[in-house]
């Protein structure tokens, strides 16, 4: 049990590196947008979602509604319970019901793309190391962001903040630039943005994140549906 937890803690290694940089930048965002530092490092640890994270600071900021909140965090965190359901099917008989809600607390994309991609069945302990050390580089990045938030001066927090938002377009331009499908949903996403942020001022920011999304998905589901054959083979 304890070398299954030591590996997890290897194999998360890289993750707890990448989000260490990424959450730094988050943490200057929770600060700049009226956040303490333990509030933005509260929130890091209760949650590891960046884009939810980001989302909700802004509806924070924007004194947004709990139920703006709520929708906006289930459309964005929606895949997570996929990728649940997709690991489910790695892990191995010592994970009992009390154990898979525990570990359902760090599905991540990255600890998701290596827990997944493990030769053999995963176990309960690996999966906790895996995600303990990825939280302490979420946790701990938040936090020193935060700090240096209210530290460094206006332009230099500016500049590091822009991290954040590299992460984002690292994530979209990749599979933007291999399928055209991609590259629509993203487009009629950010044009959808775009005209919320400046002509239907209306709109709060969190039911603009929710329409945008949903709209745009919606609109790709429709034109590009994907056959089963071709799932599978995928």
């Amino acid at each position: 049990m304890k070398s299954q937890f030591l590996k997890g803690n290897l194999h998360g290694i890289p993750i707890a590196l990448g989000y260490l940089s990424v959450s730094f930048g988050f943490g200057i965002l929770a600060v700049k947008s009226g956040l303490s530092v333990l509030a933005a490092t509260l929130i890091s640890v209760t949650n590891l979602t960046s884009a939810g994270q980001v989302a909700g600071v802004g509806i924070i900021a924007a004194g947004g509604s709990l139920a703006e909140m709520g929708l906006t965090q289930l459309v964005i965190n929606l895949r997570y319970a996929l990728m649940a359901i997709s690991l489910s099917q790695k892990t191995d008989k010592s994970f009992t019901f009390g154990k898979r809600l525990i570990a359902s607390y760090g599905i991540t994309d990255e600890i998701y793309a290596v827990a997944s991609s493990q030769p053999e069945d995963i176990s309960a302990s690996y999966m906790y190391g895996l995600t303990f050390i990825s939280f302490l580089g979420w946790t701990v990045g938040t936090f020193l962001g935060a700090f240096a938030g209210e530290l460094l001066p206006t332009d230099i927090t500016n500049a590091m903040g822009i991290v954040l938002y590299g992460m984002f377009l690292a994530i979209f331009i990749p599979p933007a630039r291999k399928s055209r499908r991609v590259l629509l949903v993203v487009a009629v996403a950010s044009g959808l943005s775009v005209v919320f942020k400046y002509l239907i001022t209306v709109v709060s920011g969190g039911f603009a994140v929710i329409i945008s999304a949903i709209v745009a998905s919606a609109l790709g589901a429709v034109l590009f549906p994907i056959d089963i054959k071709e799932a599978d083979d995928t």
